[in-house]
């Protein structure tokens, strides 16, 4: 099925900015409440949020095979549930719907009225029913780091992560979209030289640099997915911050894994950017070696060529970027971590999501999280108001910015931003 919606050459009747991150060329897709306080599934053109329910109603859509609240609903599962070829034919309606030459919605002044909302004017919510969420740990670069750092330097890698994409599942009940603040956690904390453990709030808060991928429903229960049909799958990106607690971390992970450490709460950006708003940004993976077994075996541009930004913004101060890193240096791709996912039958259902785990380029800029950034507080980092970081600080607000970028076009997921606020106060 053609995927005109990627032209590069289309131009929108929508004013948009040169540097946006959501050009025709885009067209993600996300849940937002109006000032009416109507909920509606919707895409973004520039500064614009489109309402898609509406665009429904109206009849614009005419001519698609879809439920008649398709777009009034309040999460994507069933969009997600209705597979790619859906979503292609909605992305190229909607591609022609703001096309400059179109005059159908473009010179209807009412329609516009009830269709097209300022970005500012609308709140961004959680754009699916996330039923499961399993995150990888997939960065080489990440995985020998933290190796150094809490095992033997020589052997950082664990003898299976090679071989297989590792990855552990986690809670989808704290998963918020950007803007929503979030708690320093509680935990038991092992303090250095002790041998028993303390009770408080964590003091090593951390940002993870991830993306994750949603899955429509991949398979039934017992039927693997192939690594060859695995982005057939995979509706599309976000940005993630997998927020972490390093001390509660290091003492709970020993046998069986994070738990109390990751759970508290991991934020996402609320559009989701399509595989194939994406596809002009594939591009080659590492090498592996060595090579994986069959099933999990690719041949092709499996990679995608995401340039990733996290900034820390103090309280009433400019924010410092500490991290330039690119979604092309993961070792295992999404195709790989899906296949090794189902290939013991596991059930992938619509709204599922899969984080990548932390992103670290090869260099000391591109790592992606404050445990590498600082070497485990060794080296603070210095922010432009003067002060320095090792983890993040109360009322530190984190900012994940993601884009993809050619010769011809930018298409970006603009950002997930969260407020850390101090711990709750308890009593025991």
């Amino acid at each position: 099925m053609p995927n005109f919606a990627n032209d590069p050459s289309r131009k929108s009747w929508l004013e948009i900015k040169k540097d946006s991150d959501f050009p025709i060329q885009n067209i993600p897709f996300g849940v937002f409440i109006t000032k009416e306080d109507v909920i509606t599934i919707g895409t973004r053109i520039g500064d614009y949020a489109i309402d898609m329910g509406a665009l429904q109603q109206l009849g614009y859509f005419e001519g698609i095979e879809l439920t008649d609240d398709m777009f009034m609903q309040d999460t994507l599962n069933d969009f997600i549930s209705d597979g790619r070829k859906t979503w292609r034919l909605v992305r190229n309606r909607l591609s022609d719907i703001f096309l400059d030459t179109n005059p159908k919605l473009r010179d209807n002044e009412s329609h516009k009225n009830i269709v097209i909302f300022n970005i500012s004017d609308v709140e961004m919510l959680l754009p699916v029913q996330i039923g499961d969420y399993t995150d990888f740990y997939s960065s080489k670069e990440h995985a020998t780091n933290v190796g150094k750092m809490f095992r033997d330097p020589e052997n950082a890698l664990l003898p299976n992560w090679l071989h297989i994409p590792v990855g552990y599942h986690g809670r989808s009940s704290t998963i918020v979209p950007s803007g929503i603040p979030v708690h320093r956690p509680y935990g038991q904390t092992l303090p250095n030289g002790e041998t028993q453990p303390v009770f408080g709030p964590s003091r090593l808060v951390d940002f993870e640099l991830e993306t994750a991928f949603i899955t429509t429903d991949a398979n039934i229960m017992g039927e693997p997915v192939s690594v060859e049909n695995a982005e057939e799958c995979i509706f599309g990106m976000v940005l993630f911050n997998d927020w972490s607690a390093r001390d509660i971390q290091k003492w709970e992970y020993v046998p069986l894994g994070p738990f109390l450490a990751k759970n508290f709460a991991s934020s996402i950006s609320p559009w989701i950017v399509t595989l194939d708003a994406l596809l002009p940004f594939k591009c080659e993976s590492p090498v592996q070696d060595p090579e994986p077994l069959p099933y999990l075996r690719q041949t092709g541009k499996h990679a995608y060529d995401i340039n990733l930004q996290v900034a820390i913004q103090p309280e009433n101060a400019e924010e410092t970027i500490v991290s330039n890193s690119n979604f092309k240096y993961m070792y295992w791709t999404m195709s790989q971590q899906l296949a090794h996912h189902t290939i013991n039958g596991c059930r992938v259902n619509s709204g599922d999501m899969m984080g990548s785990g932390t992103i670290s380029g090869p260099t000391p800029d591109s790592f992606g999280s404050m445990l590498e950034l600082s070497w485990g507080g060794q080296k603070p980092l210095k922010m432009n108001d003067g002060s320095e970081r090792k983890f993040i600080n109360d009322n530190d607000t984190v900012i994940i910015r993601g884009y993809c970028q050619n010769d011809q076009v930018r298409i970006g997921f603009g950002e997930v931003s969260s407020k850390l606020l101090p711990a709750i106060e308890m009593k025991f």
